[in-house]
Formats: structure tokens, C-alpha cells, sequence
């Protein structure tokens, strides 16, 4: 099992899965095309009863019918019919934050989340984009997905911050003139995180402490990796504290999942091929990121039409867990030391709706003494993140982020415990554009500082 053990092994999956730097690897096989009839059969659940519409983040924002997913399904049937894909239909689906509350729901079962995903790889197969819109979208997926190029940015974007380039940037009104030029650019600018020096990486095996119960594996991601290493830290520590060898494979890369559900199938494939075998030798894998689990558990669908691997990723999906799911089924053994704090728990959309994991983390975080947890108003409705949408749609984006921070406020809560980089990012810079302090924490950091007995300032004290 090399990718296990290769600390050099590439980032590109496409070299590690023994094809050319340019060329989609596997076996030859076509499977970017849905499966014949599936289309047009999951467009005929819907019954249009509406359900959906006051869940759906566009509709509520605008009230418009083909900003919902009602209204979406509609133009998919129309382009099943015969419609070409027109520049405004495009629109449409790609205003579509892909976040699954509809899912959640409609009470006719239907796969909006097959659907949305089926129509934006022909979109992005078909429908040629503008030229700079096309640039962009390239340049986002070339850079995201990849650790080391993520890690080679972190060096002169901390310069950046902490050199005062930023305050000038934003103070001299530099930052609303690459608005003008450049929105995506400007939001990138805006969403990074404040970053400290580098950590040490992580091992490729964390011992348990005390009695072994179980050896998991864990993905460490791409974003979550290079912008919030500790996160993993604290999400390693935690499992060894209850009794897991923790095994963090060196040949693991991104798993996909800003390639999947931005409709870049076959780059997903390729990820995908490249996490399973990285991690086939664990029973168990732990996943940080509600939108890499979420993608992980998705494998068996998406290399269902690839003799060589189907089998091997129904296995991987089959074992897949969110870390507050594995935490909870595992049950408690470590000490929770007392951590008077009160926190907001956000939903990422990815770990509520597309996992059905909700309980899990709020039954975690209420088994720490002193902690109190507020709820957030409207938790269903996404905050603007939602993968790649709060670079290539910021305007929606920010408007949700908008909502979503005024509902953190509401609580009155000293911290926000979100399960997800991008929503981490999200929040984090619409509280601050309203002028807001609140730290922001991932769920493994609450649980850590109870774990080892650290106070509320760990928490509170940090940069946002």
C-alpha cells in the first residue's frame, strides 16, 4: 500500500493513479454521463408542491421561482426536452449553493442533490463559459484542491497580514477597486483566515493514550490541512485521548469534494481513487470537514459505473464517519474537565443535511461541565460558503453571511462552533464586517480544551 507510506507521493491524482499530468486516470471507461433514464426519472418525483421554497437560501433572499429548487428542476426538464443550455439557465443552476435543505425537506424524496449535480457537470461539459469567468474557475480548482500549492501560498499571504499590506489594502479603498475588477478576487482576499506560523505535521501514526479501543484513519484535507492545521491537532489529540490509534496516511491528498459539487466529475474520480487507497488499510476513517465527509460517503455513487474501483469505494464510503459521529458511537471514556463558555453551534449544510448529523455534536459539546449551547435562528439556511460559491457567487454569499451573522449575535454567545473550514471563513468574515469579536472554533478544539484541562481563554484569545 505505497500512498500509505510514500511521504512523497504527488499531489496531482492524476500522476498518482498512473496517468499523464493532463489526462483523466482510470480505466478507460465512460463514466461522466448519468446513467440512461435517471435523469429524466428523478426529475419526475418532484410533485412542485413547494416545500422546499422556504428552505432554500436564493428563494428566501430573492423570492424568485427559478431560484429555487422547484424552479431549477423546471429548467432541467426543459433542457431534457430539448432546451439548450442558455446563459441565463446556466445562471440559475449555478447560483444554486448545492447545501440540501430541500432535500431535507421535501417529503417526496427527491434527489435534488443527484440532480443539481448531474445538470452542473453538463454545464460544465457543455456550456462555455466567458473568458475570464472561465479563467477564474480554472484558477480556483487548480489551487483548492492541493495542499502543497495551498502551503506555498501560506508564506507570503501571512506577509501579507501581518506586514500591515492588509490594513493599507483595506483603509485605502484598494480592496473595493479589486471588487470592481475582480469579485472573486476580492472575496478571497477577504475569507482568508489570520494565519500564525506553521505547525509541525502531524505523524503518521498518533498512539492512544491508555487502553487502545480501535485505529481509525483520518483525512487531514486541503484548506482544513494549511489554514487550520490545529484543527487536525486538536481532532488527533481528541481521538487518542479516547483510546484511538489515529493513522494519518502521508499519501492522502484532497478527497474531491469542491471538484464534485462543482460538477468536475471526473476530477473528482481521480481524487476520489486517490483517497481510497490511501486509506484501504483502516476500518475506520474520521472526517473534520462535514463537505469531505460528505463527499467521501458519496464514493459508491460516484465510481459505481467503474468496474476497478466500485467495489473499493462502496468500502471506503461504507466506513466513513464525521468525527462527532465516530466520538458518539464510540462513547466517552476521556475526563471532561470544565469549560465555562457559551457557544453558538452553527449547522454546515454538508453535515446536517447531506450526513443527517445533528444531534451528535451538540450531544458532545452539552457532555462538557459549565458550557452552555445557544442555538442559531433559521439553522437550515445556509451562510454563503457552500464549497466554492463564496468565491464565484460573492454578492449571494455575502448577503447569507450577512444573515447568518446577525443570528450568531442574537445568541449573545462568546464563541461560534462551526464543523467546517468554509464556513469557519464564512462567518468569521461577516461578523467582522459588522464590527464583531466573537472568536470562532471548531468542534475537536471545544472538545480538546475540555479534554486536557485548558481554561476558556484558549479559546476566547484568538485572532478572528
Amino acid at each position: 500500500m505505497t500512498a500509505l507510506n510514500d511521504p512523497a507521493a504527488p499531489d496531482d491524482p492524476a500522476a498518482a493513479n498512473g496517468a499523464g499530468a493532463g489526462e483523466a486516470p482510470g480505466t478507460g471507461t465512460d463514466v461522466t454521463a448519468p446513467r440512461e433514464g435517471e435523469l429524466p426519472r428523478l426529475l419526475s418525483d418532484c410533485v412542485h408542491c413547494g416545500f422546499c421554497l422556504p428552505t432554500c437560501p436564493t428563494y428566501v433572499l430573492w423570492g424568485e421561482e427559478m431560484d429555487s429548487p422547484r424552479g431549477r428542476i423546471h429548467l432541467m426538464q426543459q433542457h431534457v426536452d430539448g432546451a439548450p443550455l442558455s446563459a441565463p439557465m446556466v445562471e440559475h443552476f449555478d447560483r444554486c449553493l448545492g447545501c440540501m435543505a430541500c432535500v431535507t425537506a421535501c417529503p417526496s424524496g427527491v434527489r435534488y442533490d443527484r440532480l443539481i449535480e448531474m445538470t452542473r457537470a453538463e454545464v460544465e461539459q457543455d456550456h462555455p463559459r466567458p473568458v475570464v469567468e472561465r479563467l477564474t474557475r480554472e484558477a480556483v480548482f487548480r489551487l483548492f484542491p492541493y495542499p502543497r500549492r495551498l502551503r506555498a501560498l501560506r508564506g507570503p499571504l501571512r506577509a501579507y497580514q501581518r506586514t500591515g499590506l492588509r490594513r493599507l489594502m483595506r483603509r485605502s479603498g484598494l480592496l473595493g477597486l479589486l471588487e470592481r475588477v475582480s469579485p472573486s478576487l476580492a472575496a478571497m482576499e477577504r475569507l482568508a483566515p489570520p494565519l500564525g506560523r506553521p505547525l509541525p505535521r502531524l505523524p503518521e501514526r498518533v498512539a492512544a493514550r491508555g487502553e487502545r479501543r480501535a485505529t481509525v484513519g483520518m483525512l487531514t484535507g486541503c484548506v482544513q490541512r494549511e489554514f487550520f492545521p490545529g484543527v487536525n491537532a486538536a481532532t488527533a489529540r481528541v481521538l487518542a485521548l479516547e483510546g484511538c490509534d489515529v493513522v494519518i496516511p502521508r499519501g492522502q491528498g484532497c478527497c474531491g469534494a469542491l471538484s464534485l459539487h462543482a460538477g468536475r466529475q471526473e476530477e473528482a474520480r481521480a481524487f476520489a481513487r486517490r483517497t481510497v487507497e490511501a486509506f484501504e488499510g483502516v476500518d475506520v476513517i474520521v472526517v473534520n470537514a462535514a463537505g469531505c465527509g460528505s463527499a467521501m460517503k458519496e464514493y459508491a455513487q460516484l465510481l459505481a459505473d467503474d468496474p476497478a474501483w466500485a467495489k473499493r469505494a462502496e468500502s471506503l464510503s461504507a466506513k466513513t464517519r464525521d468525527l462527532t459521529e465516530y466520538l458518539v458511537e464510540l462513547g466517552p471514556r476521556a475526563r471532561r474537565h470544565p469549560l465555562p463558555v457559551t457557544v453558538a453551534y452553527h449547522d454546515a449544510c454538508h453535515l446536517a443535511h447531506a450526513q443527517g448529523v445533528r444531534s451528535q455534536p451538540r450531544a458532545l459539546l452539552a457532555g462538557i461541565p459549565e458550557l452552555t449551547v445557544r442555538e442559531i435562528a433559521d439553522p437550515d439556511i445556509c451562510c454563503g460558503s457552500a464549497g466554492t460559491y463564496n468565491l464565484f457567487q460573492p454578492e449571494a454569499a455575502a448577503e447569507l453571511g450577512d444573515r447568518k451573522a446577525a443570528g450568531v449575535q442574537a445568541t449573545g454567545a462568546e464563541l461560534l462552533v462551526a464543523a467546517n473550514p468554509g464556513c469557519a471563513m464564512q462567518i468569521r468574515d461577516a461578523l467582522a464586517r459588522r464590527g464583531d469579536r466573537i472568536a470562532v472554533a471548531h468542534t475537536a478544539e471545544i472538545l480538546d480544551a475540555s479534554l486536557r484541562g485548558l481554561n476558556r481563554s484558549s479559546l476566547l484569545e484568538r485572532p478572528i
